[in-house]
């Protein structure tokens, strides 16, 4: 049997295919689903889908995958651990690819740089997974759909309310994110582990102060704390609807969109994420739930934000994700009111905290 090596990023893929992370996708996706996705934010069948998941190869592995018809996938270090049943191999326009997900051909955006490079085919079909990945600290929070609904009926929460980042937690999140445990049975924490552009957060750094701040800060009989193995994309708009289906498999029945979500850069509009859910996927089997940017505000002497704080720029304390890695990276550290200490040891205890 022909064999193909991959990347871990993309193991990680074929292991949320098999596991239903990215229902209702069964396998690579093929040339007419990739052609809707790109044109219509829909696969062929109309289900909402934004961000294809594909597996590039180039012209020899093309023949050889096309005359095989069953291709070994192996890792890195050669263990064979899925089985790939090819059903087409396609050619494909890389700019309008990129035009479309991620609204801008720039090559200096990370998700564009990475489909320039892509090899210049792409393959359909259905995966096996033969061999899973093994566990590791990094991976001891992973839970499948299974898992993760099974552990919501045990509980019995109607409603579930997914959090998505790709950040160490600051106090504005905390705020959002108990502002809406409020509102629903429990909090679904879902911090995103994989490749990610440089300057971002180690993934172990951002593991290691979400699981301090929920052990000292959170009521854990309404928080689910489970770690989502795949790459960030930077897509924006698209990429929020991707991580709102994710979370609408794993039992969610609602999902923060915040400010600037899957961002990067300026190349969305700070709530161009929530406008996509109410202008084009109405249609999702989850709900949206907006929020206002958080922030500190001096004279109210408490976390608010625009719609219930009357006071200036001037009283606003705030601290984005951005402005986080700017100010660790020059060696100062949030104060109190806007990073919880035991988040801040952390941070100060890893060398080096950036990819």
């Amino acid at each position: 049997m022909y064999t193909l090596k991959v990347n871990n990023e993309l193991r990680n893929d074929v292991e949320n295919i098999a596991d239903g992370i990215f229902s209702p996708l069964e396998g690579f996706v093929g040339e007419q689903d990739f052609q809707s996705i790109v044109n219509t934010g829909r696969l062929s069948n109309g289900v909402a889908w934004t961000v294809p998941i594909t597996l590039d190869i180039d012209e020899q592995e093309a023949r050889r995958m096309k005359d095989a018809g069953q291709v070994a996938l192996a890792s890195d270090n050669n263990e064979k651990f899925a089985i790939l049943h090819v059903e087409e191999v396609y050619s494909f326009d890389k700019v309008a690819c990129a035009r479309s997900i991620y609204q801008t051909d720039d090559i200096k955006h990370p998700g564009v740089e990475k489909i320039v490079n892509m090899k210049d085919k792409l393959v359909g079909g259905e995966v096996d997974v033969i061999k899973r990945i093994e566990q590791s600290p990094l991976r001891k929070y992973r839970m499948t759909p299974v898992e993760t609904r099974a552990e919501i009926s045990r509980k019995g929460w109607r409603s579930v309310v997914g959090f998505q980042t790709r950040n160490v937690p600051h106090v504005a999140h905390e705020m959002l994110q108990k502002a809406a445990l409020n509102l629903y049975d429990a909090l679904f924490i879902n911090p995103l582990i994989g490749k990610k552009k440089q300057g971002d957060f180690k993934d172990e750094l951002i593991l290691s102060t979400y699981i301090a701040l929920i052990d000292i800060y959170y009521p854990k009989q309404m928080v689910m704390f489970a770690t989502l193995h795949t790459e960030m994309r930077y897509a924006g708009p698209k990429e929020a609807i991707h991580h709102a289906i994710m979370r609408k498999n794993f039992g969610c029945s609602h999902f923060i969109v915040g400010r600037d979500h899957a961002g990067v850069g300026n190349y969305y509009h700070p709530f161009a994420a929530q406008d996509i859910f109410k202008e084009d996927y109405t249609d999702l089997e989850i709900q949206p739930v907006f929020f206002p940017a958080f922030y500190y505000c001096k004279r109210c002497v408490m976390y608010s934000n625009e719609r219930n704080c009357p006071h200036g720029q001037e009283f606003r304390e705030e601290l984005s994700g951005t402005n986080m890695r700017k100010m660790v990276g020059l060696g100062e550290m949030p104060p109190n009111n806007l990073m919880r200490p035991e988040v801040a040891k952390l941070i100060v205890s890893f060398t080096e905290p950036f990819v």
